[in-house]
């Protein structure tokens, strides 16, 4: 039998799932208790509502709470619909203020009510002074638990200081340093306090050249900052340059993984907490919207080509390859579209090089049309034997991945200034201008040189 120390996180997982669709439920306890919560919310969100509310009754009252603010909005909802107002303020009392600020947002507002009045006053006080920051903001992601200490110490009283302490916060890599008014001055870094001769002083061994950041930042300029200057913390700051907390790479993760999940489920109209268990109606609801957006452009694409009836009644090859130039245009359109939103979200694009990947992108669009045109002229010859038939299918081809290039730029960038996002509308804008240009060039070149 294997050593149950070498079962890996994953293999528990699997295991704990097996065993509660098996209906054998308490032999998953000794399992769960060795899962991290993150892997404790994986697996609630891969099992079916019943299994949920059997799993959760194994959960340490400790990890109930890090659970729910892992898990989806969707999920954690039906699960919060299941606990008591005694069981809500027990989960509350073992989160960090930043972990909570996010998970009474997700309470009914009389819950909410009565968590903050269960709570002492310099508690709640802290929570308010979070709740006061928008969600998406380095407020909102703020940890209050921050080290501080007065340049004019020596690092022996800050050893003393932090001995005497006991215990510090996670993620703690460097001590925030202030002055007597709570200015930030500075910050020194674990490995010098340790490093350097315990008679200095802290202004001796501080760095003052450290990035802060201001509290109204977007978290996903956060999220950047960590990301460029490869940061484990970072002290956050008023406009005043007052310290007010800090951030941590945990959360910073958190938001990244948020936009990853936002970015690529908006592609299909779907949003991140979508339940994959959620009932049929609601999810056939939500998908039905996008679907009748692309039913509408269909209709249009459709209509372009019945006004060419009369062509391809005459030319009856023209039906049969009527579908290439559309569909070469939607994925070299796709290609360019996914780039230029992925650069928008890294802030790589902006108005001082717009007209450079417009350029770029339209020239790679015609030479890749220029290629396949090449290909899919001398395919049609060989299977029709009518070269122009051929020649009109390379023409269009060019003509519709050029376009679809500069459409793949476009129309994220004008999506972006009306404030729209441009991973939910970007896909099918695009894919309405490739249809019509592609099939309206294909039909009417065919047009005028076949007939």
């Amino acid at each position: 039998m294997r050593d149950s120390s070498h079962i890996t996180d994953k293999e528990r997982q699997n295991a704990v799932a097996d065993i509660l669709n098996s209906g054998s439920f308490q032999s998953a306890r000794t399992l769960i208790h060795a899962l991290q919560p993150a892997e404790i919310a994986d697996l609630l969100e891969s099992l079916p509502p019943s299994k949920r509310k059997l799993l959760w009754r194994y959960i340490d009252l400790k990890d109930e709470g890090e659970v729910l603010l892992e898990v989806g909005d969707e999920v954690r909802e039906s699960l919060l619909s299941e606990l008591d107002t005694a069981e809500l303020i027990a989960i509350t009392e073992n989160l960090d203020v930043d972990d909570l600020a996010d998970f009474v947002q997700s309470l009914p507002l009389k819950v909410t009510d009565e968590v903050l009045h269960s709570m002492d006053r310099q508690y709640r006080d802290r929570l308010e002074a979070v709740l006061s920051y928008p969600e998406d903001s380095a407020g909102g992601l703020m940890d209050l638990d921050a080290i501080t200490v007065r340049s004019d110490v020596t690092l022996d009283v800050v050893l003393r200081f932090l001995r005497k302490k006991g215990d510090i916060p996670r993620h703690t890599d460097r001590i925030t340093i202030i002055d007597r008014y709570g200015y930030y001055e500075g910050v020194l870094p674990v490995r010098r306090l340790l490093t350097e001769n315990p008679e200095v002083t802290v202004a001796s061994v501080m760095r003052t050249d450290v990035d802060v950041i201001n509290v109204a930042m977007h978290d996903a300029d956060v999220a950047r900052l960590f990301e460029d200057h490869d940061l484990i913390s970072a002290p956050v700051v008023d406009d005043n340059n007052r310290l007010l907390g800090r951030i941590t790479v945990d959360d910073v993760v958190d938001v990244i993984r948020e936009d990853a999940d936002q970015t690529l489920m908006s592609m299909a109209g779907l949003r991140p907490e979508d339940d994959y268990f959620s009932p049929v109606m609601r999810s056939m609801k939500r998908r039905s919207i996008w679907l009748g957006v692309n039913l509408a452009t269909a209709f249009l694409a459709s209509w372009v080509a019945g006004q060419f009836a009369d062509t391809l009644d005459q030319v009856v090859i023209l039906a049969v390859l009527m579908s290439i130039v559309p569909s070469m245009g939607g994925i070299a359109g796709s290609q360019t579209l996914t780039l230029v939103i992925r650069g928008q979200a890294l802030g790589q694009i902006g108005a001082g090089n717009t007209r450079w990947i417009l350029t770029k992108e339209a020239i790679v669009g015609l030479l890749n049309g220029l290629m396949w045109s090449v290909v899919v002229a001398l395919i049609a010859y060989l299977w029709f034997g009518d070269g122009r038939v051929g020649l009109v299918l390379a023409m269009a081809l060019i003509i519709n991945m050029g376009v679809a290039a500069l459409a793949g730029v476009m129309i994220p960038i004008m999506l972006k200034r009306f404030s729209i996002d441009p991973a939910v509308a970007g896909g099918v804008l695009l894919t309405t201008v490739t249809d019509v240009v592609g099939l309206m060039t294909f039909l009417g070149l065919a047009t005028f040189w076949l007939l």
